[in-house]
C-alpha cells in the first residue's frame, strides 16, 4: 500500500454504475426485484469505499433503503454513491438510484441508501481509513447529517 495519502475529496470516491433490467431481475409484475437491486447498491457502495480507502472494504451495516417508485423491466438503473463522512475504520456511504426509460424519456429518483464499509488490511482485520474531505456546499451537509446516522446507530447498538 504505498501509495495512501492521509485526506482525499468526496468527489474522489464517487462511482456509478449502469445495470439494464432484464426478465431475470425482475417479479411476476415486470418490477426489479429488490434483492437484485441491493446488490447492485451494495457492489456500487463497495466500490466508492474501496476508491476512497485505497483497500478492500467489506460491508458493516446497511442502515436504510427507500424504495420511492418500482424500477420497471427494461429500465436503466444508475446507481451513485460516494462517501459520506469517515470515522477511525469505517466510513458512511451514501448511494442514489435513478431508473431510465429511454423510449419514454424519463428519469426517476428510485431510492436511497446509506452503508457502512470498514477498510481492511490483508489479514481482514480493520485499518484506518482516509479522512475524507467534504468541498461543496451538499458535500458538507451529507457530512454532517452522517454523524447523526452514526451517533443514532451506536445508539441502537448499545441498547440491544
Amino acid at each position: 500500500m504505498s501509495n495512501l495519502v492521509s485526506s482525499k475529496k468526496v468527489s474522489l470516491s464517487s462511482v456509478t454504475m449502469t445495470e439494464l433490467v432484464l426478465p431475470n431481475h425482475t417479479n411476476q409484475l415486470g418490477n426489479l426485484l429488490g434483492g437484485q437491486l441491493m446488490h447492485w447498491i451494495d457492489i456500487c457502495a463497495a466500490l466508492a469505499a474501496a476508491k476512497h480507502s485505497q483497500r478492500v472494504c467489506v460491508t458493516a451495516s446497511v442502515d436504510k433503503i427507500d424504495f420511492l417508485h418500482p424500477v420497471r423491466l427494461g429500465n436503466a438503473v444508475t446507481i451513485l454513491a460516494s462517501v459520506n463522512r469517515t470515522f477511525k475504520t469505517s466510513m458512511e456511504v451514501g448511494v442514489k438510484v435513478f431508473a431510465d426509460n429511454f423510449s419514454e424519456g424519463t428519469h426517476v429518483h428510485t431510492n436511497s441508501a446509506y452503508l457502512t464499509f470498514v477498510s481492511v488490511d490483508e489479514n481482514a482485520r480493520p485499518v484506518e481509513t482516509i479522512t475524507i474531505v467534504p468541498e461543496t456546499v451538499n458535500e458538507k451537509r451529507r457530512f454532517e447529517e452522517a454523524l447523526q446516522r452514526r451517533k443514532a446507530r451506536l445508539e441502537k447498538r448499545n441498547n440491544s
